[in-house]
């Protein structure tokens, strides 16, 4: 049942291995192919996009939860950067016919030796190139070691909307399908940065979309990315850096849900304060000292000393904490941030690093991660398999007239019926707008399609140790339950195609507990 996403990567596998054997001879489609087996072994491709200063360096370093990303308008952030886990911090810098020159970093500081608002710059007035002449830097490589990076390569891309064409159109090759770009997407899954939802967002995510099906549904040759999940950035400026301000910004992402739910442009659309959470992850005690003698002096002394970050820092003002420190705390917290942490001192928090567990939780980066496990990380092979499947495709059509010919039809097949994303676009309507059934069916449903996990006793909500045919029956009772809530007379089209993936989920459950594991290799039988 690979179609119900079960079993696809050793399939895709499959298919690209025969793909390789009928074209073999052909070396440059031998290399794509060899390309196209690797990446489903490497880990998940996501990149950060958006429109010019959305604030996608920044929301790069909260997630990596490390300062490794130029934040500062440089000529770095009009590039394509990849950032990968290495055994030491490396940057290069390649050109496009692959040359490389490695890259200088400098890391800027910020009051009493504190990091830096702008934390490092890529210094690439001064490059040596491995090649004869110096070249034009095409993209950038960051090699770091992370936890983070180790499970996941992450592409920072330029912004879209940049008053420079060329600029623009570097993420716009990267992302969107078609034309002359490289066979493999280079993205598995895309985190889309909006600001607010205007023309040139809804155009960028219908063009990542693109190819992904016709006017009847059918799959075409090329699509973009599969896993799109939106992020409200800069929350906190929303509510114009009032208290209240994640609030608000939790509105307007309801609102952008609903109207990209409409169009399936996006899985969720999650609000985070990029600022807020990537200083809460990289929080220092000098700076909960400082917020601690803050929240020392009086309500009305501190919120009129807060109406703006120049007057925060000016130098007359008398406040407890030196002028040089209160800028810092403004460039890298925010007014808001600076809010927020004094007011939950001021609640009963102490220490900094339950201050800044309290302020990463508070900026809606905990409710990211969890959004980014559940639809990306859990379903990493799913979406590798399908930029795998997508490249399988695009090499197949592009070299037609050997037997590889028969490959095609089943490629498209698994393109258009990968279950997986269905459950995908079922758990994004679900956050937006609930179906009409009871409070415990919809938890069931939610849970069974994959909403909390996708191991098979998460979704049966079993507990972990479960023998197998307790699974089991579990599994046949909820295909029974839930093809029946389909038939229903009463039940609307929406209502009842949402029943019959939860029933189609179970359905792949049984496939896949029909035999317990023994080994992590393919079942080995006794020779006659």
């Amino acid at each position: 049942m690979s179609g119900v996403g079960y079993g696809l990567v050793p399939e895709t596998r499959g298919l690209v291995a025969a793909a390789r054997r009928a074209l073999g001879e052909r070396p440059r489609v031998r290399a794509q192919l060899d390309e196209c087996a690797r990446r489903l072994d490497e880990p998940l491709r996501v990149a950060l996009a958006g429109q010019l200063k959305a604030g996608k360096s920044t929301l790069l370093n909260a997630l990596v939860g490390q300062d490794i990303a130029p934040t500062d308008a440089t000529e770095c952030t009009r590039l394509v950067t990849w950032y990968r886990n290495g055994s030491a911090p490396r940057v290069t810098a390649y050109s496009a016919d692959g040359a490389r020159a490695d890259v200088v970093v400098r890391r800027g500081r910020g009051a009493e030796g504190l990091p830096g608002a702008h934390g490092l710059t890529f210094d690439l007035s001064a490059l040596r190139w491995n090649a004869p002449t110096p070249r034009e830097v095409d993209q950038l490589a960051v090699e770091w070691p992370s936890v983070e990076l180790a499970q996941t390569t992450i592409i920072d891309t330029p912004g879209i909307s940049s008053l420079s064409r060329e600029v623009s159109a570097r993420t716009s090759r990267l992302l969107t399908p078609g034309g002359p770009g490289p066979a493999l997407p280079p993205a598995d899954a895309v985190l889309y940065l909006l600001r607010r939802l205007d023309a040139a967002d809804v155009d960028f995510l219908e063009k990542i979309g693109g190819g992904q099906s016709g006017s009847t549904g059918a799959p075409q040759s090329f699509s973009g990315p599969l896993g799109v999940v939106g992020v409200v950035s800069r929350a906190d400026e929303i509510g114009a850096g009032r208290i209240d301000a994640l609030h608000s910004a939790r509105d307007v992402a309801t609102r952008f849900a609903t109207e990209l739910e409409r169009t399936g442009l996006c899985q969720s659309v999650i609000p985070v304060a990029g600022l807020l959470a990537f200083a809460a992850a990289t929080l220092r005690q000098r700076e909960y000292d400082a917020f601690e003698a803050l929240a020392a002096i009086p309500v009305d002394e501190l919120t009129t000393a807060l109406l703006s970050a120049d007057r925060f820092a000016h130098p007359d003002l008398p406040l407890p904490v030196p002028t040089e420190l209160r800028a810092h705390l403004a460039a890298r917290f925010g007014l808001f941030g600076i809010r927020l942490a004094v007011t939950l001192i001021r609640l009963g928090v102490r220490g900094s690093q339950a201050l800044a567990a309290e302020l990463s939780s508070r900026s809606g980066l905990d409710e990211l991660r969890t959004v980014l496990d559940v639809q990306f990380a859990q379903r990493a092979d799913e979406l590798k398999a399908h930029s795998a499947l997508t490249a399988l495709a695009r090499i197949l059509a592009a070299n037609p007239g050997s037997t590889a010919d028969a490959l095609l039809p089943r490629v498209r097949t698994l393109l258009a019926d990968v279950h997986g994303f269905a459950e995908l676009r079922l758990l994004a309507h679900l956050r937006a707008d609930e179906l009409p059934l009871p409070p415990d069916d919809l938890a069931e449903l939610n849970r069974l399609i994959g909403g909390t996990g996708v191991a098979p006793t998460l979704r049966l909500g079993l507990p972990a140790h479960t023998d197998l045919p307790t699974q089991r029956d579990a599994a046949l009772a909820a295909v029974h339950k839930w093809r029946s809530r389909a038939r229903h007379p009463l039940a609307d089209q929406f209502t009842a195609n949402a029943c019959l993936t939860a029933a189609r989920s179970a359905e792949g459950l049984l496939d896949i507990l029909h035999e317990p594991p023994t080994t992590p290799f393919p079942a080995l039988r006794p020779g006659r």
